[in-house]
């Protein structure tokens, strides 16, 4: 285990930032591992993505929330931050890049600068980062150094905050084989290692710039919690130092001011955290014993206090409605169902999700955040834990300027294959997208670029996806805002509605079948109002799925043969946010997704529409 550095010159601290799959995780395994941090014969030493620790990020293969560890090299202690890649997980970025002072910015050596990698190098130049460029899996067949080297230059020139940020040093990695190099290697199987970019880290990132001696101070940047210490405020020690047993004094987010005591100071080891007796400025600690304190607020001297500025994130740009669950089937299958249950959850939500906000709305709630991915996240992850709620259809979050509604408006880029071309730009033509580029990618297919509103984007990708077979790649980057256009038509058909409430039946779900595609099998429980279909016609229709065959005294209910049926379509959790209308519900439950009407008695919702 590391000893306690009191020397502040012997601090890097530093943020690996990348967009997706690009292999940041991947490179904080290799930079683990060669540290000695783990024993070679603890599990860690043969285990993959070690910091992508929940199961919906080894589910996804993402990372979702930022996490932060440390690597003693040599005389150095190295802490490290690993960030998420996508622009919908942005506030975790935001929250944490300002506890490092340099940045390793992790580009593939096929695909070059994407468009996530054109957002987080913002933020990490926004805050004052100096960089280290590393071009990753450089033993793909695809490789193409020179152009890659190149896009960076532009990228470095379209960003840079000032001139000392253009001067940046390249290094090549393949980080799942755990070699790093100065040059490109004329013999990329030859034995190698990490150091050169341990070398890197301690000669190009600066030390910490810190004040020892002035009174402690310090911002909160993230919590952990556990049954044995409670709630533990991580943050980097803006100014002077802090010791176990010390008083110091809270400053809330609306400017009053607690007295509290540290019981603890620990410090990241690898994955885990160990007790030191104190940490000084411009190392990153954890402390225990204070409660009550939310990210974003300041840990200051008892009798100094000063408040740091308070963290501020970029403002949601999707909402939802999250209530109880008010089907049929409500209370059957989840351990929570009431609307206070769901608060107190939200509400501790809130504790570490800074780009999420939550507002009442009726016995429900209105949920914003930064996409469909990170609400999905949020919902997936509340089922998981026992919890049963509807969720309404995502509507963008929009603000008033000078008299204007204006919405949010994003940057989509979407790689695929020639022959589908034709396909992708009929269906952004309905959509009111606008083209901006479109040229012949590296890989052999078109590259387009288009500006559309988020609201005209709810439920594209999906479509995509099946009218390019699976071909399609697609990233969005948020732009900013623009004035509200005019609403879009339903652009999706009619839904086939189940009539009554029981148990389907093959019988039945052959008329199913003959007007359009089924999203239930036999022997499946159903309520009058649940969607159980697509309807091939633009209205919706109710259908009877739980029908049997009647028996008589000259047949049987074999008597006709065996019913073949289609399987199923079964949807994701963000296919079923994709489909559904604005008069429609998604219902959540641990063991099931269906998806509803709000209205479920057929002659209300009839009377509605007129």
């Amino acid at each position: 285990m590391p000893s306690l550095i009191q020397d502040p010159t012997k601090i890097r601290n530093i943020a690996i930032i990348a967009h997706v799959d690009h292999g940041k995780t991947t490179l904080v395994d290799g930079l683990l591992k060669q540290s000695q941090t783990f024993r070679d014969n603890q599990a860690e030493m043969s285990q993959d993505l070690i910091m992508d620790s929940g199961d919906q990020e080894k589910e996804r293969g993402i990372t979702i929330t930022a996490k932060i560890t440390a690597v003693q090299h040599g005389d150095y202690r190295i802490n490290i931050i690993d960030t998420p890649g996508h622009a919908d997980f942005s506030g975790e970025v935001e929250r944490t890049l300002n506890m490092a002072d340099g940045c390793l910015l992790i580009v593939d050596a096929q695909e070059g600068p994407m468009p996530q990698t054109k957002f987080v190098l913002t933020k990490a130049l926004a805050n004052g980062l100096k960089p280290i460029v590393v071009i990753n899996k450089i033993d793909k067949d695809g490789r193409r150094l020179g152009e890659v080297e190149d896009e960076l230059a532009d990228l470095f020139l379209e960003l840079a905050v000032h001139e000392d940020q253009l001067h940046y040093p390249v290094y090549y990695a393949i980080g799942r084989a755990g070699k790093a190099w100065k040059e490109v290697p004329e013999d990329m199987e030859a034995d190698g290692s990490l150091d050169v970019l341990f070398d890197a880290i301690i000669s190009d990132i600066p030390a910490p710039s810190i004040e020892v001696e002035k009174p402690f101070q310090m911002l909160i940047n993230a919590l952990a919690w556990d049954s044995f210490k409670g709630k533990y405020a991580i943050g980097r020690i803006t100014r002077g130092q802090v010791k176990a047993g010390d008083t110091v004094t809270l400053c809330k987010k609306d400017g009053t001011f607690t007295k509290s005591k540290v019981d603890n100071v620990y410090m990241s080891h690898g994955v885990s955290r160990f007790e030191v007796p104190g940490g000084v400025a411009g190392d990153i600690v954890q402390l225990t014993g204070i409660s009550d304190v939310q990210i974003g607020e300041t840990i200051a001297d008892a009798d100094q206090p000063e408040a740091l500025p308070v963290l501020e994130v970029e403002a949601p740009t999707l909402r939802i409605y999250m209530g109880p669950n008010t089907s049929p089937f409500k209370g059957l299958e989840g351990e929570f169902s009431t609307s206070r249950q769901i608060k107190e959850r939200l509400d501790k939500e809130l504790e570490t999700n800074v780009g999420l906000r939550v507002s009442e709305d009726g016995i429900g709630f209105t949920v914003s955040g930064r996409g469909e991915l990170h609400l999905s996240v949020l919902i997936e992850t509340m089922r998981r834990e026992g919890f049963e709620f509807e969720i309404g259809r995502p509507q963008v979050v929009t603000h008033q300027e000078n008299g204007k509604t204006m919405e949010p408006l994003e940057e989509v880029i979407i790689e695929v294959p020639a022959e589908h071309v034709g396909a992708v730009q009929m269906e952004l033509g309905t959509r009111r997208a606008e083209l901006k580029e479109q040229f012949s990618s590296t890989k052999g297919g078109t590259k387009l670029v288009y500006e559309m509103p988020t609201r005209t984007l709810l439920g594209m990708r999906n479509i995509l996806m099946t009218n390019t077979k699976g071909t399609l790649i697609m990233n969005t980057l948020p732009l900013g805002f623009q004035e509200m256009g005019t609403a879009m038509q339903q652009l999706r058909a009619g839904v086939l509605i189940a009539f009554e409430t029981g148990v389907t039946t093959p019988y039945a779900l052959q008329n199913v079948e003959e007007r359009g595609v089924c999203f239930v099998g036999p022997a499946v429980k159903v309520y009058a109002g649940q969607i159980i279909g697509l309807n091939t016609r633009s209205d919706d229709m109710e259908i009877n799925v739980c029908r049997a065959k009647q028996l008589t005294n000259m047949r049987s209910k074999s008597s006709d043969g065996t019913v073949q049926l289609t399987p199923a379509t079964i949807f994701s959790l963000e296919q079923c946010l994709d489909f559904i209308e604005n008069d429609e519900l998604l219902e959540v439950t641990p063991k099931a997704l269906r998806m509803r009407k709000k209205e479920l008695n057929p002659n209300l919702r009839k009377r509605s529409k007129n």
